[in-house]
């Protein structure tokens, strides 16, 4: 598999996730843009980054093979859900797609 990152939602694109407490199975994700276009990522890890989390997301679509990598924040209503935005910064994105190639790389096959 290989993986690039990339940002594929809107800047203002705002997103509430729940994740599941079952961990055996992949967690999807569906994720909409601004034209109500949804597609499927799986939640690949979650990355904590100068004291911020982040999480990695792999579109399900056989074709894309890019990651999508998105800032996380908790959510003041629901303890259990968070807030997902698109990260603008793009040193903040080379260093979070750096930890992840480090702690996946017996995993996953990377293209620069």
């Amino acid at each position: 598999m290989d993986n690039n990152k990339r940002e594929n939602l809107p800047e203002e694109e705002e997103i509430i996730i729940s994740f599941p407490e079952d961990e055996e199975e992949p967690t999807i994700l569906v994720l909409s843009d601004d034209e109500g276009n949804e597609q499927e990522f799986e939640l690949l890890d979650a990355i904590g980054y100068k004291d911020k989390e982040y999480i990695i997301l792999f579109p399900i679509e056989e074709d894309d093979t890019e990651i999508v990598i998105l800032q996380m924040e908790p959510s003041e209503e629901n303890e259990d859900e968070a807030i997902y935005s698109t990260v603008e910064d793009e040193f903040i994105l080379d260093a979070v797609y750096a930890i992840f190639k480090e702690c996946h790389k017996d995993e996953f096959e990377f293209e620069d």
